[in-house]
């Protein structure tokens, strides 16, 4: 028996304290609530039909109702599909099928978007006295998620995750933040991405968990110091925001942040760092590893040798991690080489549901699996990473690393946020170009003369596209491929 969903038993029996904040609705939960909770919206769900294994899609913003139908359908031994709000009808009918999903969660202006049976959750307060429905009966290697990843390298992948993988996620985000009962977390995260995993982890340890369900850098601000934040989780977009202004007043209680899900450039870290001085904890996993279950993590303790601010750490408790030449995957690379990034461990997804072919080409027979990433190991078996193997530019048979650029030029004044990206090119193949939102007025000329001096000429770009902001996912992944689309010929 290994259902993830049992810690809130073992919580509400340990501890009579508010667990959960939602500042937009104002409701607050204890642990016992929310298995109440979870309790009354399985027997609904159940009296729908839905039994063990069955699918189940929920398609809600951030929201108490998102965790908690989550929660349900793992309680009874269901499937969960993570789905984003912004999903189009189009979208979600493809995961539907693929997944043969059984049911979609969602709200009364989503119910008749697409063809499916629909639950909503209404009133859920009701169900706070609700006794506790008895957890099913799962193993380790018992699914209780679809992951889809964000398919853009093509159609979206559902990673399959187990009760297993998510028991070996939450050891390791409350071993690496040392989350405890008397902590205050603030989630920030989309709750369609695993990066959710972090929050669940809070309350895995009875910290106080304070959901937003849209970001708004000011109420973000004013929950960290009224209600003395401890622990803070910043999306690299929100962390160079910070960089813009001095708001240590309201983060001084905030003892370490959590950035994950892109990049985060050389400058801002250490910009970041040099004003607030709190210890950003920076860190490396996919959808098909649940984070850091099986990944890298920059720990406050490293910090005495993450002054160059560039590491994604060393591999969590039972991780491995090794670079193989991108063409050789039985090929392993020596310190300082780039190649692609191999991962091992028990949060490793089982694959991708319902597609043989590519399983077999990203999880390997001995547990690696090939993440498309590219990066290096130092001496000291830290991970560095330099950029998406899909993402690789090659201009007649030179490779480029848009990242490796993008933190070059990020450098350079006028520039507030930039992205590498490739263009066709009936010469080269492909031609390196850059979308950039400038700080102030913009200044081509001025850029392409400071890449000159510090890039290779091949890894200039050729071309310059003004934004007045760079497409990401809620407002954090950076969509390298809109961008393709945006500028194509």
């Amino acid at each position: 028996m290994l259902n993830i969903t049992t810690f809130l038993d073992a919580n509400s029996k340990r501890l009579d304290k508010n667990v959960l904040y939602n500042p937009t609705t104002g409701n607050k939960y204890n642990s016992g609530e929310i298995l109440s909770i979870i309790s009354g919206i399985g027997r609904e769900l159940k009296d729908l039909g839905i039994a063990k294994g069955d699918r189940v899609l929920i398609y809600l913003n951030n929201s108490e109702e998102y965790l908690f139908s989550l929660f349900a359908i793992w309680r009874i031994g269901a499937i969960a599909i993570p789905g984003n709000r912004i999903f189009t009808a189009n979208e979600l009918e493809y995961i539907v099928g693929d997944s043969r999903a059984k049911l979609m969660i969602t709200d009364e202006d989503a119910k008749d978007l697409i063809d499916i049976e629909t639950y909503v959750p209404k009133d859920i307060s009701k169900f706070k006295d609700s006794d506790a429905l008895e957890a099913e009966n799962t193993d380790w290697d018992d699914l209780c998620q679809l992951q889809y990843t964000s398919g853009t390298t093509g159609k979206p992948k559902g990673a399959m995750l187990t009760h297993g993988n998510y028991f070996t996620a939450i050891h390791n985000e409350c071993d690496v933040l040392t989350l405890k009962q008397d902590d205050v977390y603030l989630g920030i995260y989309p709750m369609a991405h695993v990066g959710l995993s972090w929050s669940i982890s809070a309350l895995r340890s009875a910290a106080y968990y304070i959901l937003m369900e849209q970001f708004n850098i000011d109420e973000y601000l004013e929950l960290c110091q009224k209600e003395k934040v401890t622990v803070l989780t910043g999306m690299p977009p929100v962390i160079h925001s910070l960089t813009t202004m001095d708001r240590r007043e309201e983060l001084k209680t905030v003892r370490e942040i959590v950035s994950g899900g892109g990049p985060l450039h050389k400058k801002i870290w250490k910009d970041f760092h040099e004003t607030y001085a709190i210890p950003i904890i920076n860190a490396y996993g996919l959808s098909e590893t649940i984070v850091i279950g099986t990944g890298t993590v920059i720990r406050p303790e490293d910090y005495r040798e993450a002054d160059r601010f560039e590491s994604v750490g060393h591999p969590v408790c039972f991780s491995e991690v090794k670079i193989v030449d991108e063409d050789d995957s039985s090929k392993i690379l020596p310190q300082y080489e780039q190649g692609e990034i191999a991962l091992r461990g028990p949060a490793v997804a089982k694959g991708y549901w319902g597609n043989e072919e590519k399983t077999k080409a990203s999880f390997l027979e001995d547990g690696w699996f090939l993440t498309g990433d590219i990066g290096y190991l130092d001496e000291d078996n830290r991970l560095f990473i330099t950029d998406r193997k899909k993402d690789m530019i090659v201009m007649s048979g030179w490779k480029i690393y848009p990242t490796e650029v993008e933190e070059v030029l990020i450098k350079y004044p006028e520039v507030k946020e930039i992205a590498i990206f490739s263009i066709n090119d009936c010469h080269r193949g492909e031609i390196p170009v850059a979308a950039v939102v400038w700080e102030n007025e913009a200044d081509d000329d001025g850029l392409i003369a400071f890449a000159r001096e510090n890039l290779s000429r091949y890894k200039v770009p050729r071309k310059i596209f003004p934004l007045d902001e760079l497409p990401r996912v809620n407002g954090w992944k950076l969509l390298r491929r809109e961008l393709r689309e945006m500028f194509k010929d």
